[in-house]
């Protein structure tokens, strides 16, 4: 059969490949091929950014090949620099745990678990001795480091680079060697990262993967890389009034990006988009309802969709949510609170929007050590979307 039509399917949308006919050759294989990504759980929640390379992966699943993902639970450890001006804050084991297995339960609203490979890359990394990682850090110079912008920019202002920064490539590498990687994905921050595996593959007398490079997803500001340290993320666990909100407050210039690269849309209703023959409030309350459908079911995007009109277009006053703890204490902490009534999809979560001043309490912001109180406090807020109030039962 020819490789053309699936050949179309799976470059759409892709940057670069790495060699340019790597794919092409690769599917000639006549085998299913075993497609790489990497994702370093380094926050609890996976949001629109990540889907653009998970939905790619699920094309590759749909034409019969095989999905490995691999969970950075050692990599997070080190810290991905791509992309950093400064070195990230080192996160414990049980944060990364925590997150790890957040992570692997998310990515099964996009992936076909019954085709996924799930492999943790502390089962490898964690058992090589000092000379396996000395041999490792021959196979690359430090010239060749610092031709990363993000090194070479760092190194040019005199800020810190960490040693642990530059195994991290090494690291991430690894991995493909370790699975027997025929294809690896990533965004275009981690170019680097793919290619240093394809060497090192090639060293080890694997034929050396195909590198597929994947545009990153902006987020809310419209500027910044979709990330959940900078609070402009849409994460897919969201309540769904809040996601809805969210892609509707995303400006007329940026909707049509969000459709390029995470909408599924038929390309009829894209191409509309493109060329403004809809208007943009109509584009984007479509495209809010197809991503709400997608991962929280049609009931609860009707729900969010109506919501927003009523709140939002209409200016109809909104009833707060009513909502009743069952606890026998006479407090709760309010991150615990968040995620126990649905306003955050984990703790870590909470203490991000409670740290950005996103949650009121009585009409009073909040720090993260507050904690609502049975009989005193009474409404909660968190953005502009969700309000509630809260009553203890029980005690």
């Amino acid at each position: 059969m020819s490789v053309d039509a699936p050949l179309s399917t799976l470059q759409r949308g892709v940057v670069n490949t790495y060699p340019e006919d790597g794919l092409r050759e690769a599917l000639k294989l006549g085998r299913p091929l075993r497609v790489k990504l990497g994702i370093d759980p380094t926050a609890p929640d996976i949001h629109l950014g990540h889907t653009v390379v998970l939905t790619k992966m699920r094309q590759f699943q749909d034409l019969g090949h095989q999905a490995v993902l691999i969970i950075g639970d050692f990599t997070a450890l080190i810290g991905d620099p791509s992309g950093r001006t400064a070195t990230r804050p080192e996160l414990t084991e049980g944060e990364v745990e925590a997150n790890a297995r957040t992570y692997q339960e998310q990515v099964f609203k996009i992936l076909d678990r019954e085709r996924t490979e799930v492999h943790r890359n502390a089962d490898w990394l964690r058992p090589l001795r000092m000379e396996d990682v000395i041999r490792l850090a021959g196979r690359v110079t430090v010239a060749r480091m610092l031709e990363r912008d993000d090194f070479r920019n760092r190194y040019q202002q005199g800020a810190p680079i960490g040693m642990h920064e530059l195994l991290y490539p090494l690291m991430q590498g690894y991995d493909s060697v370790a699975i027997r990687a025929d294809v690896e994905l990533g965004g275009t921050d981690q170019t680097f990262n793919l290619l240093v595996g394809r060497d090192l593959q090639r060293d080890a007398g694997q034929g050396g993967q195909v590198a597929m490079v994947l545009p990153l997803l902006e987020g809310t500001d419209g500027t910044n890389k979709m990330s959940k340290s900078l609070g402009n993320h849409i994460g897919i666990t969201e309540p769904a009034e809040e996601m809805y909100g969210k892609i509707m407050s995303l400006s007329d210039a940026l909707m049509v990006r969000y459709y390029e690269l995470v909408s599924l849309a038929p390309e009829g209703h894209q191409a509309a988009v493109r060329q403004n023959q809809l208007h943009p409030m109509e584009a984007k309350k479509a495209l809010a309802a197809e991503l709400v459908e997608r991962f929280h079911g049609a009931a609860a995007a009707a729900r969010a969709g109506h919501f927003f009109e009523e709140r939002f277009q209409k200016r109809t006053p909104h009833e707060p949510t009513q909502v009743q703890v069952r606890t026998s204490a006479d407090d709760l902490w309010i991150c615990a609170l968040l995620k126990e009534i649905g306003f955050a999809a984990s703790t870590s979560e909470a203490r991000r929007l409670v740290a950005q001043g996103a949650v009121r309490v009585d009409g009073q912001a909040v720090d993260v050590s507050f904690r609502f109180r049975r009989g005193v406090n009474t409404l909660l807020e968190v953005g502009r979307r969700r309000v509630a109030t809260v009553t203890f039962e029980g005690g």
